[in-house]
């Protein structure tokens, strides 16, 4: 396995354009008081670029990939959860897997979506056979709109379910093109160009039709399965394993694996037992239930749908894309309800309480979901009640911890009995945990073994796994990052020491890609110290101050009650510019760059803080 050994190598600012922070506190930490820099943190056109360092792999004997591999490249998904993208080369063809976003972390304030680079495919995008979708999640075609027309608009091969929901996503983007869709299901071979072709196989996730893959191509078969887990029957035996069987006897070169559950023990929890368990909760429930949950967890909807049709309650859908796609299911016949189940959000009121279940989305706290907007008392429909029943079937996603604790904080004060994972087993995880990796692995028997999807240490357990079960040595294991290309032989597997741009892309309202390093950067000085903007208004004749600076904060000092350090300042500034030769005309550039730099370690010294300063001068 190539992993790194001491070696500490940072990657250039546009390099990770956004990804924030720097390596004295950690992945994304800065720290508040590590002394004054020269110019002070916040002053936009000299102060050193937040950028994290990356540890990046040791790569011995660094060569150009052969002619005659098979190149693999991950433009997401290899250090994060979601933004899933990633291609295969082979001379002049190149077949893409998912095109998915990653929402906003903390240090990406303001963002809407983050997206993957598609730089290097845009060069060639004559050269793309084939755009091949695993499911139908966001963090797999998300970024289907922002990226289509930019790689040329290739043949996308995905399941009547897929289609529909990326179809339907793209009504919100008129601007970008019609998919050329190619329908595909399980036992179905398809060829792309003269180099390669795939055969595709059903594989169990928590949304229908999930396809894994096996990549044909000139070095050996590749696999990649998407993301599953496996299914239980009701006496707790996995089903559908002589699938793994089937892929196993087709002689596989190398086997990619999610690593998402690589970390957790044991095998998943059934969908058997999560739907018993709902069932006895809601029974027992007095009045409204109210579900959050992903609306992507189509197959467990449905069930819940079922259990309230059971139990004589009506459903009430909660939630653009709750109800976007209840309705797509319900069109391709995934979903069989009585036509009285599904009522309108506006009418629950017109039931008794106890014969209304609610599903909504919002249960990872998004400030915008349906769920949220019920807790903070802003949902027209819905207003909380002692008697209801809060029911989070989802795990936290990670990132989301404080919001989701924020939302069971508020739901609870308003006096609702609220249930989660870690209370019931009412969530199954849709990602194989490490008995059902083993599982596969054991079943497919590869020569080669590639971690996918997931933050550096899933992948690395995930390959330290395939070491154990398959015997494999570490360096037929390789763990890659994103953008590092990983050379794909028939007698090998190794990262070439090559690099494309896989830095992040983010989505900031109607602009894709314009808000970079130096904007979030601001944006997070803004977050962290706040703003000084100083107005100095001088005379355009002799550069004289002719009135006392005006000083305006936010985020940085209430102004009322820091009148003793306004003064200190108007004074600082007074002294500056009183030292400036009144024999010429004012250089209204060079002041303001002495206030900003000078205010700003002024203030520093005063306050261990590194508000950003904005200086206005104002010529009369």
């Amino acid at each position: 396995m190539m992993v790194s050994k001491n070696a500490e190598s940072a990657r250039k600012p546009a390099s990770r354009e956004g990804r924030g922070g720097r390596a004295s506190t950690g992945r994304h930490g800065t720290s508040r008081r590590d002394g004054p820099r020269p110019s002070g943190r916040g002053f936009r056109d000299t102060a050193r670029p937040a950028r994290r360092v990356v540890h990046r792999p040791v790569i011995a004997n660094k060569a150009p990939s052969s002619p005659d591999a098979v190149r693999f490249v991950a433009l997401g998904g290899l250090e994060e959860i979601g933004r899933n993208m990633m291609f295969f080369e082979y001379k002049d063809e190149i077949v893409v897997i998912d095109m998915g976003l990653q929402f906003p972390e903390i240090e990406t304030p303001g963002i809407d979506y983050i997206i993957p680079n598609v730089t290097y495919l845009e060069g060639k995008k004559q050269n793309i056979k084939a755009v091949i979708i695993t499911h139908g999640h966001y963090d797999h075609i998300g970024a289907v709109p922002y990226l289509l027309d930019k790689l040329g608009n290739p043949p996308m091969y995905a399941t009547p379910l897929t289609k529909e929901i990326v179809m339907k996503r793209q009504d919100d983007f008129p601007n970008s093109p019609k998919p050329n869709f190619i329908l595909i299901k399980g036992g179905e071979e398809h060829k792309f160009g003269n180099h390669f072709s795939a055969k595709f196989f059903d594989v169990v996730h928590n949304i229908p039709e999930g396809i894994g893959i096996i990549l044909k191509t000139p070095v050996g078969n590749i696999v990649h399965p998407g993301e599953f887990k496996f299914d239980y029957d009701n006496d707790g035996k996995p089903r559908g394993l002589d699938t793994w069987k089937w892929v196993g006897e087709q002689g596989i070169h190398t086997l990619m694996l999610d690593s998402t559950g690589a970390e957790v023990p044991g095998y998943a929890l059934s969908e058997r037992i999560v739907e018993a368990e709902l069932e006895k909760l809601f029974k027992t429930a007095p009045g409204r239930i109210i579900v959050g949950t992903f609306a992507s967890l189509l197959d467990r909807l449905g069930e819940i749908v079922r259990i309230a049709e059971r139990l004589g309650r009506k459903v009430a859908l909660s939630g653009y894309s709750m109800k976007t796609n209840v309705q797509i299911a319900q069109h391709l016949g995934y979903f069989k309800f009585n036509k009285e189940t599904i009522i309108p959000l506006e009418e629950i009121n017109k039931y008794k309480d106890h014969e209304v279940l609610v599903l909504s989305t919002g249960a990872q706290g998004e400030p915008n979901a349906s769920l949220m907007r019920v807790a903070n008392g802003e949902h027209k429909q819905i207003r909380i009640k002692p008697t209801d029943t809060i029911v989070l079937s989802s795990s936290v996603v990670p990132g989301n911890e404080k919001s989701v604790q924020n939302l069971k904080d508020n739901l609870a004060r308003q006096g609702a009995m609220i249930y989660h994972h870690k209370m019931l087993d009412i969530h199954s995880s849709g990602h194989a945990p490490q008995e059902e990796l083993k599982t596969v692995m054991g079943l497919v028997k590869p020569k080669y073994f590639l971690p996918i999807h997931g933050y550096y240490f899933m992948r690395l357990r995930n390959a330290r796994l395939a070491q154990e079960v398959l015997g494999l040595k570490p360096v037929d294991t390789v763990v890659a990052d994103n953008g590092l290309v990983v050379e794909i032989s028939k007698t090998g597997i190794r990262l070439t020491g090559e690099e494309v741009p896989a830095y992040y892309v983010m989505v900031d309202g109607l602009g894709v890609g314009d808000v970079g390093e130096v904007v979030l950067r601001d944006r997070l000085a803004l977050a962290q110290e706040g703003m000084l903007v100083i107005i100095v208004t001088l005379s355009k004749r002799d550069g004289r101050i002719l009135k006392n600076p005006d000083i305006i904060s936010r985020g940085f000092i209430y102004l009322k009650e820091q009148q003793g350090l306004l003064d200190e300042i108007r004074k600082h500034i007074r002294g500056l510019v009183g030292r400036i030769p009144h024999y010429q005309p004012v250089d209204g550039e060079y002041v303001k760059t002495l206030v900003r730099d000078q205010i700003g370690q002024f203030i520093f010294t005063k306050t261990k803080r590194r508000p950003m300063v904005l200086p206005v001068i104002i010529e009369i």
